[in-house]
């Protein structure tokens, strides 16, 4: 399937079962900005108890907090939001057509890349089991070229992005003779900066209202509440604090569904460690986080770590942890070693003193900070679309199924009684009384049972519970497994260790390296 096919059936999916809607849509819409569904928002839930399991609960000196969204406007003075907090933009004269620049040129090299995947699938077909895919990717000259052309160009753009020089990004732009996505022309103006913030109004008059911004981010929040954590909670170095929270950032380049919009979610840990022990932190959680992503089993091959050419200018190490997405691998978490920026920043702007005494050392120095912060609408979008599948059985028909990882689908199990009579109903409903208590679990006594069970694939149900005429006798079920349609028949009182055998929290971050 190719991959713009694919995207829209991820699209078209999410939409038909339940999981996103566009916002407002019985009045055309709202341009990137989504609704989350019936499904959509269970799947969530479990995707953010997942991490906050992970992050928060399994460590002893990580604590979580709730920050408001609005905060004083000093705090994005001190952050450097309100001067730089920009995405460079570039129009098209002819389809009017607005653009990220940065976004055009990372997608030139994204098409490289697609022309090294073309090789390396080639050589793979031509030597089969033989192939060895390091190998060829460190000696075969043509991929080596599209390589060095792929880290030339980034380089240049990060360069030219660091010391806005604006101009160079168009000139790049120009020599690459990129054209407009959909028009195809060239005809590019000058490239621009757009601050990315929402403005708002605090007060009951207009007259007397302060002027508030939507937060961009959710990190400065948690920055201005460091010293009421470690006071409060008596933490002691290392220690982190964690949140997950709405963020709005007025994108003019959102797209991609619900991969970039203007009202997301971020889930945020800020790490405080000592000056000098940053590399060995940042080293720590980028092993620790990717062992997060691969603990849910979507496939090693589609992590990889992008390491920054462009550093931010408070920042000494920076590294993504790049997703392949059906439109190619892009951004999902982002791993930071801060310097001790924030806390300086808002101490400078405040008045007040952000520093930390150590007890053991009997000094007193201002943290440095080491930050993971991944987008949990990114993340929804990673598991939903590396999830939909479409299946050749053996019969000659195909089946769409929805293999989401079992600790997070919306719905556990579904009951279905084989008719809609001699007392299977009433058994089934006794069955869903009794495992709701445990987990989310879903009734469906409608159509066919082969047609159910299509249904519930294709929702991401793991497990269908089916109530026979044999139930009624020995008090035994057939329970289904989405993934390989296998069927077994087991007692009624040993389906919740059955089923939570395979959906509990526990089992899946044990994976964890």
């Amino acid at each position: 399937m190719a991959n713009d096919d694919k995207f829209k059936k991820v699209i078209a999916h999410a939409k038909e079962y339940g999981y996103v809607f566009q916002s407002s849509e019985i009045y055309d819409g709202l341009s990137a900005v989504y609704d989350y569904a019936q499904n959509g928002t269970l799947l969530k839930n479990n995707i953010r108890e997942y991490w906050w399991k992970a992050m928060v609960q399994m460590h002893d000196n990580i604590v979580g907090i709730d920050s408001a969204i609005f905060m004083h406007p000093t705090t994005w003075k001190a952050s450097g939001h309100v001067d730089a907090f920009n995405d460079p933009l570039i129009d098209n004269k002819d389809s009017k057509k607005r653009y990220r620049a940065d976004v055009l040129v990372e997608d030139y090299c994204a098409k490289i890349e697609a022309k090294i995947n073309k090789e390396i699938n080639k050589a793979a077909k031509r030597f089969g089991d033989a192939f060895n895919e390091a190998e060829f990717v460190s000696t075969n000259p043509r991929v080596l070229g599209y390589k060095e052309k792929i880290e030339t160009i980034l380089k240049r753009l990060g360069k030219s992005l660091e010391n806005e020089d604006l101009a160079d990004v168009k000139a790049l732009i120009e020599e690459l003779e990129i054209a407009d996505p959909l028009s195809g022309s060239k005809n590019w103006t000058d490239v621009k900066q757009f601050n990315l913030m929402f403005g708002t109004k605090l007060g009951a008059s207009a007259e007397h209202a302060t002027d508030l911004y939507l937060r961009p981010e959710t990190a400065q929040g948690i920055f201005v509440n460091f010293l009421n954590v470690q006071k409060t909670g008596r933490m002691k170095i290392p220690f982190g604090i964690a949140q997950t929270g709405k963020a709005f950032r007025n994108e003019i380049v959102a797209r991609q569904f619900i991969f970039r919009m203007r009202e997301f979610e971020q889930m945020e840990m800020q790490y405080f460690i000592k000056p000098g022990t940053q590399k060995e932190w940042f080293d720590y959680w980028k092993k620790t986080r990717l062992s997060w992503h691969q603990s849910l089993g979507l496939g090693e091959k589609n992590y990889r770590f992008h390491d920054h050419e462009k550093l931010a200018h408070y920042a000494d190490a920076a590294s993504d942890i790049e997703f392949n997405f059906p439109f190619g691998f892009k951004e999902l978490e982002g791993i930071h070693s801060r310097t001790d920026f924030d806390l300086k920043q808002h101490e400078e702007y405040s008045g007040k003193k952000m520093q930390y005494f150590d007890p053991e050392d009997n000094t007193s120095y201002t943290p440095y900070v080491l930050e993971t912060s991944i987008g949990l609408d990114r993340m929804f979008l990673a598991v939903f679309s590396n999830s939909l599948q479409e299946e050749a059985l053996d019969n000659g028909t195909t089946r769409t199924v929805l293999r989401l990882p079992a600790v997070l689908a919306p719905t556990k199990a579904a009951v279905l009684p084989l008719v809609k009579k001699d007392g299977l109903p009433e058994i089934a409903k006794q069955i869903v009384e009794s495992l709701k208590w445990d987990f989310n679990v879903a009734y469906d006594e409608k159509d066919a049972v082969g047609r159910r069970y299509r249904r519930q694939d294709a929702v991401g149900t793991p497990f269908c519970i089916t109530v026979d005429h044999d139930t009624l006798e020995d008090n035994t079920v057939t329970i289904r497994h989405r993934d390989s349609m296998e069927q077994k028949r087991v007692s009624i009182e040993d389906l919740k260790d059955l089923i939570k055998a395979e959906v509990n929290m526990k089992h899946w971050l044990k994976r964890m390296n």
